[in-house]
């Protein structure tokens, strides 16, 4: 079997929106990783084109002129392809220089985990490229250039959540003079539109930024480590992804509905108790959201103080995504619509949450990887011990 790795060289540019990678593939490396991305894009949406709500169907002709021009003796793509690969999939390390070894291959996840694998043929989004990515292909979608070397040169996102991916897309068609400017002008308005990705997103800056936020710098941008910070233990993509689901389970489909100048409704009660936050942000209390979270895990801060400012120790679970992970499901699952049944607009404060920690038989020194695995398995354990307190708490209030 092949081995299914690829150790680039990479150089970091540090921009505003975030860190990417400038790297060289090989054209049939880079249709192995991004095949499934470009096939979709004959005859579905892209990730991104979706969460936008249009579609930029790719161009025959483009190809074929692409194809012809391949031909040719001189030909040059100067110009970068722009991918987005999940943080799962990347690790870079940084060698003495200004450059390092960006490492990308594929992410199975541990048994039980809700997460889905990323299979090799998926790794990569396009976010810009498409047409120069399918030009190397036949029309069987196999790779076209056995006889001849072409490498193309890259910009790499790691870990960027879809509505940085919609802003980067929306950038660079907005930049392209070819692309129609009405349209241009057209997807920087959609990536600008209110979200719940968006307000989850804009969550995550908020607390990273307040200084006396319990996750002050402690998340990774774009999933890589912000320049002039040591230790940063969560991504924005996990931050978000655990977040948007106390606010939609549709969240495409509330952009569009918002998009089209149309309003939400305040939810139902079942709807609250799939999405407590959902009420909060069709009020657009997004600030009141993020004040939610700041008690919450101020809470747990102050339950195991030492083990959540210990940010250089690899096995302390505390700080990391899988506890954070964790400790959001028990928030949307027990925490928060038991304390706010009687009122889903509720801010609850610091003293409310910490109940619900404060009996727990866990110390400080006990989130270690012997005690909690790495990955699924040690968030799924720790999650399940935070349930179970729960369950004993009432038992006893009953009695």
């Amino acid at each position: 079997m092949k081995k299914q790795r690829l150790d680039l060289t990479a150089l970091p540019v540090d921009q505003p929106l975030g860190e990417f990678y400038l790297a060289s593939i090989s054209a049939r490396e880079l249709v192995e990783i991004a095949y499934a991305d470009v096939r979709r894009l004959v005859t579905d949406q892209r990730d991104v084109e979706r969460y936008l709500g249009i579609q930029r169907p790719i161009s025959d002709g483009r190809i074929k002129d692409i194809k012809k021009y391949l031909q040719g003796s001189d030909a040059a793509f100067p110009t970068a392809v722009i991918l987005a690969i999940d943080e799962k999939c990347a690790d870079f390390v940084q060698g003495k220089g200004t450059c390092g070894v960006l490492t990308l291959q594929p992410y199975e996840p541990d048994s039980g985990d809700e997460e889905e694998a990323i299979p090799w043929n998926k790794i990569a989004k396009v976010l810009d490229g498409q047409h120069r990515i399918a030009a190397f292909l036949d029309d069987e979608f196999k790779y076209d250039y056995d006889d001849r070397e072409f490498d193309l040169n890259l910009a790499i996102f790691v870990g960027a959540d879809i509505s940085v991916q919609a802003t980067i897309f929306a950038t660079v068609n907005l930049a392209q003079t070819k692309v129609n400017r009405s349209l241009a002008y057209d997807l920087t308005e959609l990536a600008r539109t209110r979200s719940p990705h968006k307000s989850c997103h804009n969550t995550a800056v908020i607390l990273d930024k307040e200084p006396k936020s319990p996750l002050y710098q402690r998340i990774k941008r774009l999933g890589t480590a912000t320049p002039g910070r040591s230790n940063e233990p969560l991504t924005q993509a996990a931050f978000v992804e655990s977040l948007v689901r106390f606010i939609s389970v549709d969240p495409v489909l509330d952009r569009n509905t918002l998009l089209d100048g149309e309003s939400l409704g305040y939810p139902s009660e079942g709807e609250l108790r799939k999405c407590p936050f959902r009420g909060l942000f069709v009020k657009k209390r997004d600030l009141d959201i993020a004040e939610i979270l700041f008690n919450y895990f101020a809470a747990v801060k102050k339950k195991w103080p030492n083990s959540w400012k210990d940010l250089s120790t690899s096995g302390n679970l505390l700080p990391r995504s899988n506890a954070f992970k964790a400790l959001m499901k028990f928030l949307h699952l027990d925490v928060y619509p038991e304390i706010a049944k009687d009122d889903w607009g509720k801010i609850p404060t610091m003293r409310e949450f910490y109940p619900y920690f404060e009996r727990l038989d866990l110390r400080d020194t006990d989130f270690t990887t012997k005690n909690f695995v790495p990955g699924s398995g040690g968030q799924s354990m720790f999650l399940k011990m935070l349930r179970q307190e729960v369950r004993r708490r009432d038992m006893l209030e009953s009695e």
